[in-house]
């Protein structure tokens, strides 16, 4: 995931913040290596607890990974973060994909920013794993409601079914899709897409993973590209272990 961001936007910025237990890597100008405890609620708070809860952040989980980004618009929108947004929003998602391309899950109501972009309110919490620009707040608010023993990553797909965010922490999604991102693993096995996309790069395969052989991405492929110089801002990474989002699949390919 980091090294698909390092490609596709050069000059992004994230300063990664990497949860670990005992082996911690060096920390870089663009990777913060962080000791937290192992369940993972507790994980998660832990790389939140120095934040405050107005603070933007980019929550991005390492079981996806861009594989294409508009950095023209995606640029734009880093320059509205933080001071040039209405107060009320708490979350931009710049992937419309899957259920975020269904009526019943926006509210209706919808702003415009300063180029007349269009963004939509999302009326739950669905697609919260898919990485986008958000409040502290938000996240931090979202795992105080989970209990502390979460059994499995695939229980958090359950919760947030029933969780509703406090009418204070609006998210919104970008009208227009802005990104392509890939999932990595399904149920404990490595995708064919990320399979191929390591061996494309040159990187190495985890032995501990077997292959399954379905593809799933989500937004539709993109080849709109452009890049530019960013000033660095936080950002927070889990490993799988950490979270792992699992799918139920009919199908040997998924896109939205």
């Amino acid at each position: 995931m980091i090294f698909q961001y390092g490609r596709l936007w050069p000059d992004h910025p994230f300063c990664f913040r990497i949860p670990y237990q005992k082996l911690p890597g060096k920390n870089t100008a663009d990777r913060e290596y962080k000791q937290c405890p192992p369940a993972i609620k507790s994980t998660v708070l832990n790389l939140l607890e120095d934040l405050e809860d107005e603070e933007w952040i980019y929550w991005c989980i390492d079981d996806k990974y861009p594989i294409a980004l508009n950095l023209r618009r995606l640029r734009a929108l880093v320059k509205l973060i933080p001071d040039k947004l209405p107060p009320h929003i708490s979350g931009i998602l710049f992937c419309r994909c899957r259920r975020m391309l269904e009526k019943e899950y926006l509210t209706g109501r919808k702003f415009y920013d300063n180029r007349r972009h269009c963004y939509l309110e999302r009326k739950d919490y669905n697609q919260i794993w898919i990485h986008q620009f958000v409040k502290v707040k938000v996240i931090r608010h979202l795992f105080m409601q989970f209990p502390d023993n979460i059994p499995y990553a695939k229980a958090m797909d359950t919760l947030i079914e029933k969780l509703q965010p406090p009418k204070s922490h609006s998210l919104y999604v970008t009208a227009k899709n802005l990104a392509t991102f890939g999932e990595s693993t399904i149920s404990g096995q490595l995708t064919l897409n990320c399979h191929q996309s390591l061996i494309h790069h040159g990187l190495p395969l985890p032995e501990s993973l077997p292959l399954i052989h379905i593809q799933v991405t989500m937004g539709k492929n993109m080849s709109v590209w452009s890049h530019g110089i960013l000033k660095k801002k936080p950002v927070l990474w889990l490993r799988k272990a950490i979270y792992r989002s699992i799918l139920r699949l009919k199908k040997r390919a998924i896109k939205a």
